[in-house]
């Protein structure tokens, strides 16, 4: 298939950093046909930029950023019906990238940027969730609940550090400022749950946060999402539980619970914070109380 490209470029991404490599991935793209880039504005105009691409013919939709653009462009694309949907390229050159990591993009912008117009297409699974006021999310990666979405949310105010450390940090101050545990009902195909929960990640992939393995045997391909919850706990507890979600070994707790499930409904007594993929859907003014998950397999052909 001959390869018609649109990049998607983020210059924010990583803080700002993303314009450091900019240069290099415009002398590869040289090398190529068919290509346009356009970069982002504002919130959401990835989204906006890559539904608007599909519908010009592009059959490849890239996107040049961290996992808050793969995030915004993948919702783009699936407002595309199925059939005509184009195929996501991904070039990494955000502060976590957790997401390219999961589905195996190479790490390495340039060698990246090279795969967009040569390499392999997979065909990955996607998270749909609709919440209690009718808003309607696709997640490729993460949805973080209360404690990753509080993390996430301080993330954004911290300017000297980066990957990993700086994710660390923000999971540090949510533990001494946000230390919040709601009642939640949570129902899957499987079993029901109803306790209070300090923290709950659903997964289409194992990592999240630069490098926190939430759910290790997490597979975006095997048709199922994996759940990582932790009840409430003492601040103390927290601190002993980081370090161990940072290696995959958190499922040994009583605290934690580790699990699978095609589709979930969850209410909460009190309305949540929530990210997916790292970007906001619901901050500390959240009305979101109720949420219905499911999985779509096979939903997005990427190129890796």
């Amino acid at each position: 298939m001959n390869r018609r490209v649109k990049l998607i470029f983020n210059a924010h991404a990583d803080r700002g950093r993303a314009w450091n490599v900019a240069s290099a991935l415009q002398a590869i793209v040289e090398r190529y046909g068919d290509t346009t880039w356009s970069a982002t504005d504002y919130p959401t105009h990835a989204t906006e930029l890559a539904e608007q691409a599909a519908k010009e013919g592009y059959n490849v939709v890239a996107a040049v950023g961290g996992d808050g653009t793969a995030h915004e462009v993948v919702n783009g694309l699936m407002r595309i019906p199925e059939a005509d949907r184009p195929l996501f390229g991904c070039v990494p050159v955000g502060s976590g990238n957790d997401f390219s990591a999961n589905v195996g993009v190479i790490q390495e912008p340039e060698q990246a940027m090279h795969r967009v117009f040569t390499g392999d297409v997979k065909t990955i699974d996607m998270m749909m969730v609709k919440d209690n006021t009718g808003h309607i999310e696709y997640v490729d990666n993460t949805m973080g609940i209360q404690f990753g979405a509080f993390a996430t949310l301080h993330s954004h105010t911290i300017t000297r550090l980066q990957g990993f450390m700086m994710y660390l940090w923000a999971v540090i101050k949510t533990i001494i400022l946000n230390h919040d545990a709601p009642r939640m009902t949570i129902e899957t195909d499987t079993e029901t749950y109803e306790q209070e929960i300090q923290y709950l990640v659903l997964c289409n992939g194992p990592r999240e946060g630069g490098g926190f393995f939430v759910a290790p045997d997490a597979v975006s391909d095997d048709g199922i999402l994996d759940f990582a919850m932790i009840h409430r706990v003492s601040r103390l507890m927290m601190f002993r539980i980081v370090p161990e979600v940072m290696k995959g070994t958190h499922g040994k707790f009583k605290q934690v619970t580790l699990g699978r499930f095609r589709e979930l409904k969850l209410v909460s007594e009190r309305p949540m914070a929530i990210h997916t993929d790292g970007e906001i859907l619901a901050g500390f003014t959240s009305e979101i109380t109720e949420l219905e998950v499911k999985i779509l397999p096979g939903a997005l052909k990427i190129i890796v």
